[in-house]
């Protein structure tokens, strides 16, 4: 069963578990003289047209060393584009049209050319969505981890591939000095995924962005995958923004998610704190669409309607649409957050004994 999501559970004392049994790791906390290792602020990223139309809105966020942040949200909320301008790979007709990316206290989004270039893959690793377009069919597993090592770490011959054995070891390939000269199509889904990690590994960055890295994959390897990601985070002290619709991923393997709606995050605040009092409507929409182990209903539950296009939102609150708790005010003004605390959302709304009601 591909894709499929994987479900919540909690233990006895109410603490959110996941499908694997585990609690998500508690968030890393910075020292006093220790910044963040990303600072987004006020982001926008725009698609240039004859009407120009803002796919992100505002986002603003921070990231600790070896923490996990989970970017949770439906097709089209711009998760996948806030990880594209942490990576420098927004093109034309996109552009950042606002606020800033700080990555160890540089600014980044300015960067062009061969500047980004040494940073992308050496600072910053990806993991990308589709792990079969993600390799080259035509080159051997060995080749391209040996291409890419020699680029960001400047090895070679022996050396480099000495590091790429090691590579595809750390994420768990059997056999790995003999799968080095394999071609991606002697892979499968799950291992090709784990060539992918490898590969982003490979220039030791101290972020990754991991796009659906468990996306058609079964429920089987999507554990194991999420406990490779866990036991490398917690080993090499990588962050790792983790973009997903699952929020069974999230629960399983983020430290703090972001959810996001329509270009906008709506809540962000730690993991377990999210899943079990979300503050904004959308949140617990998330959540009451997820099954419940144990549980069988009729129907499963789910948010009706659907996300409006980024040139056509409504006014207000993006989400009143589709809203069940919606008033009046919702429509007159874009909310903004309602607090500075580590669990935060954006919705007039957010008393608890109103969201309940």
């Amino acid at each position: 069963m591909p894709d499929a999501p994987l479900p919540i559970d909690r233990d006895s004392d109410g603490t959110v578990m996941s499908e694997i049994g585990q609690a998500p790791a508690t968030s890393p906390v910075l020292s006093a003289d220790q910044g963040p290792l990303v600072s987004v602020r006020d982001l926008v990223v725009t698609l240039n047209s004859a009407n120009p139309v803002q796919l992100v809105r505002g986002a603003s966020f921070d990231m600790a060393p070896g923490e996990i942040l989970g970017m949770v949200g439906e097709s089209g909320a711009g998760k996948s584009m806030i990880g594209t301008a942490l990576t420098g790979l927004v093109a034309s007709p996109l552009a950042i049209t606002g606020g800033s990316i700080h990555y160890r206290g540089r600014r980044i989004d300015r960067l062009q050319g061969e500047a980004m270039r040494r940073l992308r893959g050496r600072e910053i690793g990806a993991i990308f969505q589709d792990p079969l377009t993600a390799l080259n069919p035509v080159f051997t597993i060995g080749r391209q981890l040996v291409e890419t090592i020699g680029e960001h770490l400047g090895l070679s011959g022996q050396a480099a591939r000495a590091e790429a054995v090691s590579l595809l070891a750390q994420v768990g390939i059997p056999d790995p000095q003999g799968r080095l000269d394999s071609y991606p199509h002697e892979f499968s889904g799950g291992m090709r995924q784990r060539v992918v990690i490898a590969l982003a590994l490979a220039g030791r960055p101290s972020l990754i962005i991991a796009d659906e890295p468990t996306t058609a994959l079964d429920v089987s390897i999507q554990g194991q995958v999420i406990e490779l990601l866990r036991d490398l985070c917690a080993r090499r002290g990588t962050a790792v923004m983790l973009i997903t619709h699952d929020m069974g991923v999230i629960a399983a393997l983020a430290d703090r998610v972001a959810v996001l709606y329509a270009g906008r995050i709506v809540e962000i605040g730690p993991v377990a704190e999210v899943i079990a009092r979300p503050r904004h409507p959308y949140t617990q929409g998330l959540m009451d669409s997820i099954p419940e182990l144990g549980r069988r209903l009729p129907r499963l539950r789910q948010i009706t309607g659907a996300m409006p296009r980024p040139d056509a939102l409504p006014p207000g609150c993006a989400f009143a649409p589709r809203c069940p708790k919606v008033i009046e005010a919702c429509h007159q003004a874009v909310p903004a957050f309602d607090a500075d605390g580590p669990h935060r959302a954006a919705c007039i709304r957010t008393d608890a004994r109103v969201l309940a009601a």
